[in-house]
């Protein structure tokens, strides 16, 4: 069966035993969010980048199992950059999925990109 990158992402979650994702979608993580509808992981949406970071903390803190946290390029990687510094203090698993710019685009200054490696 062909897969694209965003059905890969999913299957792996789902393999990984993910239940629970939090997140905004955005522009540059659609095409993750799309195989999300077919999939058993529920998604929970979120009104800012910064509380999807800190529900998967929490979550992670309150079952044991890391926190998985979904959100778009440029303006909600830097959102949630909070949050992830605040469970990487206190050693609190946190995966965090971004979109991004495609690779050609990366340094030329393209709409919502952002060195999102680089900030963290």
């Amino acid at each position: 069966m062909d897969m694209n990158g965003g059905q890969a992402l999913v299957k792996a979650l789902e393999c990984e035993g993910v239940e629970v994702v939090f997140g905004l979608p955005g522009g540059a993580i659609l095409p993750v969010y799309d195989p999300i509808i077919e999939s058993p992981i529920r998604h929970i949406l979120v009104r800012h980048e910064q509380g999807a970071g800190h529900m998967a903390e929490g979550y992670a803190h309150a079952t044991g199992r890391p926190g998985v946290v979904m959100i778009t390029s440029g303006p909600g990687a830097t959102n949630v950059v909070t949050a992830l510094c605040d469970a990487y203090m206190d050693s609190i698993p946190v995966v965090c999925i971004t979109g991004q710019v495609a690779y050609a685009a990366i340094g030329t200054d393209a709409f919502q990109e952002c060195d999102t490696t680089g900030i963290t």
